[in-house]
């Protein structure tokens, strides 16, 4: 990757079970210095009040902008906390969110609604995102990622049968998600906060 790190800062946002080392988001952690990875009390049983807490808590100890790097329940994570934030965030990049309104495998509905993920909102989000999508993604059908990033008004990017896109599915290395997050730093370059 390109980017000169600088004057942005990258915010892992990892999802439920955390990014093993072999993830893209923990290749991307050490591969740079001004990076900072939010940890979660719990990793197993996901409670939005308190995961958008340690995204904040994360946030505050930022200074300048930020790019949000989210997978999975970590890019719903990211949906929820833009509510009502003001970090100057640049941009963020929103890796298979779940559909946590749908048929999630190991958590029923009830548990999600009880945790605080539903709704999804369904808002604009007060910066550039880019939502990346997979076709065979367990988590979220491909037209509910659609429908998402059309809430968000992010950019739909579909990278084909691609699974969850974590270790499991093959992605430790993955150049395409290096290419869009160039994309939102040079975003970042011409608007820096």
């Amino acid at each position: 990757m390109a980017f000169d790190w600088q004057s942005v800062t990258l915010v892992i946002v990892p999802g439920r079970g955390d990014s093993g080392p072999e993830h893209w988001q923990s290749r991307w952690e050490r591969a740079y210095a001004r990076t900072r990875r939010v940890m979660q009390r719990d990793w197993d049983n996901p409670v939005r009040a308190e995961w958008v807490a340690a995204l904040d808590t994360t946030l505050s100890a930022v200074i300048g902008p930020v790019i949000l790097v989210g997978h999975s329940a970590g890019s719903m994570t990211i949906v929820q906390w833009a509510a009502g934030r003001a970090k100057p965030v640049v941009g963020a990049l929103l890796v298979t969110p779940p559909d946590f309104e749908g048929d999630i495998p190991g958590l029923a509905p009830q548990v999600l609604a009880a945790a605080g993920w539903t709704p999804i909102p369904r808002r604009p989000l007060p910066f550039a995102a880019v939502l990346v999508a997979s076709m065979n993604d367990p988590y979220a059908t491909l037209p509910r990622s659609a429908e998402m990033a059309r809430w968000w008004g992010a950019r739909l990017v579909n990278v084909g049968e691609a699974g969850h896109l974590n270790s499991e599915s093959g992605f430790g290395p993955w150049p395409e998600g290096e290419r869009l997050l160039e994309e939102l730093a040079a975003a970042a370059r011409r608007n820096p906060g």
